[in-house]
């Protein structure tokens, strides 16, 4: 069974792709997550407010694309992205 998880993408202010996910991110999605990372070239901003939940195999998606995003994360997931060393090779804003 797949986790719930809606992926939106869009384009900030400065023109800068924006990708913003709702839900749980788990290895069920984690092939929709990596899809959208692909299908997006150049920076991203990956807004990660509205996930709930991130697992190791969520993690090994986003670390290949570490140099080019910028996450946004709330207080649940700073611990998670902080151990994990991701928060080291990507910006991370809370």
């Amino acid at each position: 069974m797949t986790t719930p998880l809606t992926l939106t993408p869009g384009r900030r202010p400065d023109g800068t792709a924006l990708l913003t996910a709702v839900g749980e991110i788990d290895m069920s999605n984690t092939g929709d997550l990596a899809a959208a990372l692909d299908g997006t070239p150049g920076p991203l901003v990956l807004d990660l407010t509205g996930v709930e939940y991130l697992d190791s195999a969520g993690l090994s998606v986003l670390f290949p694309h570490a140099e080019r995003l910028e996450l946004i994360a709330g207080p649940l997931l700073m611990p998670v992205l902080t151990i994990s060393g991701l928060a080291e090779l990507a910006t991370v804003h809370e």
